[in-house]
Order: structure tokens, then sequence, then C-alpha cells
């Protein structure tokens, strides 16, 4: 059974910094891609930042380069999403997802077109400034 359950989240001053956690389990993570995605109010959800194992890639939606890093260890089955200089257009709800197709044939839009075939429960990010 696949499992993605995340953790982290908060309210942050703008600026500020966040470590988002999430722990996987129920599939084999290095023959899938696996990432983070957000949904802001009003908004449609998108990709924030992915790594897509089929080719070692790592993505990032750009309004987050140089701010967020994506990092995992498969062995312990946990993914992390560092945030740092948060800004209050970072508000959102964040998702841990996963999917066996690649992102690479979505190219600069995989973060609008790509989606997951599972999903973790979401967890609340609010940057107030």
């Amino acid at each position: 059974q696949v499992q993605l359950v995340e953790s982290g989240g908060g309210l942050v001053q703008a600026g500020g910094s966040l470590r988002l956690t999430c722990k996987f389990s129920g599939f084999r993570e290095e023959y899938r891609a696996i990432g983070w995605f957000r949904e802001a109010p009003g908004k449609k959800r998108e990709g924030v930042a992915c790594i897509n194992n089929f080719d070692g890639r790592i993505y990032y939606v750009d309004s987050v380069k140089g701010r967020f890093t994506i990092a995992r260890d498969s062995a312990k089955g946990m993914l992390w999403l560092e945030m740092n200089n948060l800004k209050p257009e970072d508000t959102a709800v964040y998702y841990c997802t996963t999917a066996a197709h690649p992102l690479s044939s979505y190219g600069s839009r995989w973060h609008e077109l790509w989606q997951g075939d599972y999903w973790g429960h979401g967890t609340q990010v609010t940057v107030s400034s």
C-alpha cells in the first residue's frame, strides 16, 4: 500500500525558513519520479520541486530556484523540501507526490502538466508579510 505522509508546515514570517518532510512507503522510489506540489487558494496546483529518477535530474519551478532544495533518502523512505527566504506568495498547501511516468517529456511545463499517481494529504505553509 502506497503511503505519503507530509509534515513540517507552519506559520513563518517572510524571509524565514521551513523544512518539509515526506515519509513514503509501499513502492520502489528509484523507479519513479517523486516530489512536491503546492496549491494556493484560488490557484491551480503546481509543481514545486521533483526528482526524476528515470534520468536523475532535479526539477524546480522558476519561482523557487535558488531558495528551495529537494533531497531524499531512499533507504529511509524520506523526502525533504528545504525552503529558505520564504515569501508570502509561497503560502499554500504542499503535497508530496509520486508517479510511474517521467517528468522529462513535459519540458519546461512539467510543473503544470506532470501529475502524480499518488498524493499525500498535504501540509499547510503560511508566510506572513
